[in-house]
């Protein structure tokens, strides 16, 4: 009479083995790409509060003096390149396009409607 063999075969745990690394690697791309979509965040952030200041700035100035502001701006370690383009709206307002960028890093874009001229 044989008795019932407990365990595994070395087949079923190859087969088990190859499942688990299967699905290790999926989980780790998985994770991989998601530390990539969020890594740029806090870069994202400082250019739109970059360009948040200088709306602010234009806001209070009127579009005149804020041609006179620096087009660079130091935050948080990096320098800020400041691009603001201009376009005349009907009601004689200056719609600002506020381009906010650094090497290497994500940047932001804002819009915003100011006077020509301090209020």
């Amino acid at each position: 009479m044989r008795r019932a063999m407990k365990g595994f075969t070395l087949i079923e745990l190859a087969v088990a083995v190859a499942i688990l690394s299967i699905g290790t690697i999926a989980a780790y791309r998985s994770f991989d790409q998601a530390q990539r979509g969020i890594g740029g965040q806090l870069d994202r952030a400082m250019a739109e509060e970059v360009a948040l200041n200088r709306a602010a700035e234009l806001r209070l100035l009127g579009m005149r003096g804020g041609r006179l502001l620096p087009v660079t701006e130091e935050q948080a370690g990096h320098d800020w390149r400041v691009s603001v383009t201009e376009e005349t709206t009907a009601s004689g307002m200056i719609q600002a396009a506020i381009t906010v960028s650094a090497e290497g890093r994500p940047g932001a874009r804002l819009v915003v409607v100011v006077p020509e001229d301090r209020p």
